[in-house]
């Protein structure tokens, strides 16, 4: 019983939930940019990237950071146990044994978003604990990476100027709401010595760096993506401005209460499940009927 307790605990700390609605976005949006798509590679490696990169990273950093307070996707997270930690990187190992059969670029940039998440993780580098580093890392490694690999398993290819600007705008969609959840960890963050991004910048300069991300990329993705389908490039700029003129309402009301928390996934959750939504809808338009 206590084996199997554990091993729950273990797939709760994946917060597939977390990962299904917000951190794989880029990877669903990938396919709007291809000109047919693989549906079963797609399929295939969408999986892959959501339980065995994803999953696991979330998993090994849990395991390191010990947190008791809210974190992103969990309001209480389970205790972790020493197994934890190796079975997280061992998984994570099979995940790109599989990246493998996709090719040696999709398996380079899988590779590259596992040793940036054990560099955000691990004591011996701790990039979490840097406020520029952990957003290095957390945009390539999530937001980037997440787009490119997603082009590839789509049937497209990532050597293209196109491409890589909206891998860049993805990064900056996902980043801008990354230092909030920070703000109800802050207390813990500082007890471990981390400099994390809240708690150098504090609560005006998350406000600042949400304007001056979520909203260049949003441009950036809409304009790249209307200039290859009209109409879903011109509701996803109508409907990513909405949202983000919403968020930044809200984002301008935060003092950093742990009460708060609700409101903050609220926020990333129903602007993720948008996004998602708008993008499975818009595959259907563009590969099903030609948009």
């Amino acid at each position: 019983m206590i084996l199997l307790t554990q091993i729950r605990h273990f797939l709760i700390h994946f917060r597939l939930h977390y990962q299904i609605f917000i951190l794989s976005a880029g990877y669903l949006f990938a396919a709007l940019f291809v000109e047919e798509l693989n549906v079963m590679d797609y399929a295939v490696h969408y999986a892959n990237m959501t339980i065995l990169l994803f999953g696991t990273a979330t998993a090994f950093n849990s395991y390191h950071d010990r947190d008791e307070g809210p974190i992103g996707g969990l309001r209480q997270p389970p205790p972790m146990t020493s197994w934890m930690r190796s079975a997280a990187l061992v998984l994570q190992g099979v995940g790109f044994g599989l990246s493998v059969s996709q090719g040696i670029v999709f398996a380079g940039i899988y590779l590259s978003s596992m040793i940036l998440f054990w560099l955000y993780s691990t004591p011996m580098a701790r990039w979490k604990g840097h406020p520029i580093k952990s957003l290095v890392a957390i945009g390539i490694s999530t937001g980037s990476n997440s787009f490119w690999l997603g082009t590839i398993a789509a049937g497209g290819t990532v050597f293209s100027p196109q491409i890589i600007l909206v891998g860049i705008a993805s990064a900056m969609i996902f980043l801008s709401l990354y230092p909030v959840s920070q703000i109800y960890q802050m207390s813990e963050d500082k007890a471990r010595g981390d400099h994390t991004f809240a708690l150098v910048y504090g609560l005006n300069g998350i406000k600042v760096f949400f304007l001056f991300t979520f909203f260049p990329g949003v441009i950036i993705a809409g304009i790249s993506l209307w200039l290859l389908h009209p109409l879903p490039g011109f509701l996803f700029l109508v409907a990513g401005v909405s949202i983000g003129i919403l968020a930044m309402l809200t984002i301008r009301q935060l003092s950093g209460d742990k009460n708060e928390y609700s409101s903050v996934m609220k926020i990333k959750y129903l602007s993720s499940l948008g996004f998602t939504l708008f993008t499975l809808v818009s595959i259907v338009l563009v590969h099903g009927y030609g948009y």
